[in-house]
């Protein structure tokens, strides 16, 4: 068979090799060995064919089958982007991801930009899957904290009427946010 590349998710095809004799019938063996590769889903498989026939002549053929991880990793649960008031609880989830041949290294970095007024700012989150090869993807999402609840009054001044010539009391409102 020829030599060939494959990922490390695919069936390998594995073929015999086929030979003939001008005098008789032939056996074909074959030894396959593996030397692993730079990383968990990557090595070659190295297959020796050898044919041998009645008279004991024999013919050594191989055949190369190189495996890789050319595959990133696949994101199969993102946090939705939100946007909350100053007072929702800030719940902050974990993106989830696959691979097709090894383990998934997730991580995250957050990156806060304050908004134009107290207590308002945009989270943006990346996500990052690795896997074992290296081979990477990322996902975001951004949450968008703002203030659009008005101040309420805790206490205002009662109404009053007073003569001209009385001092009047100037007592000051309060308010919560």
């Amino acid at each position: 068979p020829e030599d060939y590349a494959a990922e490390c998710s695919d069936e390998l095809a594995l073929e015999m090799a086929l030979a003939t004799d001008n005098c008789g019938s032939v056996d074909v063996t074959v030894v396959m060995d593996t030397v692993e590769g730079d990383c968990p889903g990557a090595f070659m498989l190295v297959r020796t064919f050898t044919a041998i026939d009645a008279c004991g002549n024999s013919a050594i053929a191989s055949q190369t089958i190189e495996v890789e991880d050319t595959t990133a990793p696949e994101f199969t649960s993102v946090p939705a982007d939100q946007v909350l008031t100053c007072s929702d609880s800030l719940v902050l989830e974990m993106a989830v991801a696959t691979d097709n041949c090894s383990e998934v290294t997730l991580t995250v970095q957050e990156i806060q930009e304050e908004g134009s007024c107290g207590g308002g700012f945009v989270l943006t989150r990346t996500f990052t899957a690795t896997d074992d090869c290296g081979n990477s993807s990322t996902a975001t999402q951004t949450i968008t904290v703002q203030d659009t609840t008005a101040p309420e009054f805790t206490s205002v001044p009662a109404d009053y009427t007073v003569e001209c010539s009385d001092e009047m009391p100037m007592d000051d409102a309060t308010a919560r946010d």
